[in-house]
């Protein structure tokens, strides 16, 4: 089986989940633009069913698979959005989702997967040891494991972003993406690269966890001791072993963003697009805001917001609004 996705597979997959998820706007942020220095467009994820795009490559992937293979249930691990995804998913086909959660994760993000029938398990250890949790649990329950970005049908469901982009705004001239475990990314590069290949395609990275800027810098796949960011969905150590090739040749730079610079987008897209988005989603916009990103006045930048599932009462303290 191939380990990346093709523009055929990211094609199929817009069609296979265009009757299931939204096919969110892209909105002109023109309040932002001053700040930002270029025209910006902002893909809101955070208006996606259960609020983030993880629902694009669960879905598919899940649909993808036989009744046979999915009967006893489908199982993962997330740091939230992968496990909404995926919870809903198997809502919709009548199957059991089993998600091995961080023990840091929102209460949010736990409350809403639980909402959507699914078994949650919290678990203390980082990505990796999860995911060998996920494996043995899977083993010894037949369940099918739907990995959050190793796997390529999974790329390709998040890749229809991509697609949606270039449909809205065919002269797009640079995407912002987060960069997590590399899925996301992964799925939309290929889908802007084999369509249009002109236009840049930029990762933004939290400072605090640079796992892909340091194995550009290095030249393979390192490993990063795991630190505290407020982006806590693109908290990894490892790039992922399927995407970083991916990126390597799809993505034109990787920028890293400090954790004031990702409030900073946050507050602005609440204050000035009126989007509730998380610290994952708000990182694009914050790597413009702080001029990590070379860009010019007559350029259309889009910014693709992940997700907006965080706990209000978190997002007042960071907008400065309550106590």
């Amino acid at each position: 089986m191939r380990n990346y996705p093709t523009i055929q597979d990211i094609r199929e997959a817009r069609e296979r989940l265009k009757p299931h998820v939204r096919h969110t706007p892209l909105l002109r942020a023109d309040k932002i633009e001053k700040s930002v220095g270029c025209q910006l467009y902002l893909k809101p994820e955070t208006l996606q069913i259960t609020g983030a795009f993880k629902i694009r490559g669960a879905l598919n992937k899940a649909l993808s698979l036989s009744r046979e293979e999915i009967a006893n249930g489908i199982i993962a691990t997330s740091s939230g959005n992968h496990a909404q995804g995926l919870a809903y998913a198997a809502r919709m086909l009548g199957v059991k989702a089993i998600l091995v959660l961080p023990v840091t994760t929102p209460k949010i993000k736990i409350e809403n997967t639980k909402a959507l029938g699914a078994e949650v398990i919290l678990f203390d250890g980082d990505t990796a040891a999860r995911w060998k949790r996920v494996y043995e649990i899977a083993e010894g329950n037949k369940y099918a494991p739907i990995h959050a970005f190793e796997d390529p049908i999974v790329m390709a469901g998040q890749g229809t972003i991509g697609c949606e982009i270039l449909e809205d705004l065919d002269d797009v001239d640079a995407v912002i993406v987060p960069v997590g475990g590399g899925g996301l990314i992964s799925g939309i590069a290929t889908a802007i690269k084999e369509t249009k290949p002109t236009v840049r395609v930029i990762g933004a990275e939290p400072a605090l966890t640079p796992k892909y800027f340091q194995s550009r810098i290095n030249k393979e796949r390192t490993s990063l001791p795991l630190k505290n960011t407020i982006a806590d969905g693109l908290r990894i150590s490892v790039p992922g072993q399927n995407p970083y090739p991916i990126i390597e040749k799809y993505v034109d730079e990787i920028v890293l963003v400090d954790d004031e610079h990702i409030i900073a987008g946050m507050r602005a897209l609440a204050k000035d697009a009126k989007l509730i988005a998380e610290p994952a989603a708000s990182i694009g916009v914050g790597a413009l805001l702080a001029g990590s990103i070379d860009v010019k006045p007559d350029e259309k930048v889009c910014a693709v917001l992940s997700g907006g599932n965080w706990d209000l009462r978190d997002l007042a303290e960071i907008y400065s609004i309550a106590g």
